[in-house]
């Protein structure tokens, strides 16, 4: 996959939203927190969400009876368009504020894996995508991507750092989705499958962003190399 830098800054960073993605265990959390205080150490002030966050201001499933399940609730045209309006609503709220927002995920890793996992049409995903980033135009967003080139790899790593518990979680959840369920996904070898797919989803889409972006393959896990990338795409100078 192509790496593409930030088509440029001023000096000042204009951005009013940086939003870190990747797939579970990348890093999102960790480096939504290292941006946040490296814009307060720049002097700017710095809204840091995380994906835990509740109420959440823009994950539309937050709004159905079972969130984590959202197929037995809503059709995926249904999740869609509530997550367009939560944008619109957090976009004209943030538009009046001062902190710059550094969000954990929810381009990809939040309502957009759920609309995959409820098997939504490749042309709707890509038209939510389309009238997403028209939405979130106005507040010049730059979109940080973490990947790995070996998903299975990737994601064999995260279940010995998480453990057991988790591994079922994750599989008893997502292979339950509609989408896992007609690809006859099962297991762990099931869940590493549909990680390649949405790999493959969200490399597409991330290509396909007319946005300010930086894509970082961080599999060696050289975090300060990474750190440094991000700072200079940023246009932060001091490190926190």
């Amino acid at each position: 996959m192509a790496i593409p830098a930030n088509p440029g800054c001023s000096e000042t960073p204009t951005h009013r939203l940086v939003i870190i993605e990747g797939i579970m265990g990348s890093g999102k959390s960790t480096t939504m927190r290292f941006i946040a205080q490296s814009l307060q150490v720049s002097g700017q002030l710095a809204l840091p969400i995380h994906e835990r966050t509740e109420p959440h201001p823009v994950r539309a499933t937050d709004e159905l009876k079972h969130w984590f399940e959202p197929w037995r609730d809503a059709t995926p045209q249904d999740l869609a368009d509530r997550a367009l309006t939560r944008w619109a609503a957090f976009v004209k709220a943030i538009q009046t504020e001062t902190p710059i927002a550094v969000m954990d995920g929810q381009l990809f890793h939040g309502d957009l894996t759920h609309l995959l996992l409820m098997d939504a049409e490749p042309a709707l995903i890509s038209d939510y995508v389309s009238a997403w980033t028209a939405i979130i135009a106005p507040l010049n967003p730059f979109v940080l991507y973490l990947w790995q080139q070996d998903v299975e790899k990737a994601i064999r790593t995260v279940f010995t750092e998480r453990g057991p518990d988790w591994i079922d979680y994750q599989v008893n959840w997502k292979l339950g989705g509609p989408y896992c369920v007609r690809k006859g996904y099962r297991g762990v070898e099931g869940l590493i499958s549909l990680y390649r797919d949405y790999r493959q989803m969200t490399d597409d889409l991330f290509d396909q962003l007319p946005l300010a972006k930086l894509a970082i393959e961080n599999s060696r896990r050289d975090w300060p190399a990474y750190e440094s990338q991000i700072l200079n795409s940023l246009q932060l100078r001091g490190r926190a």
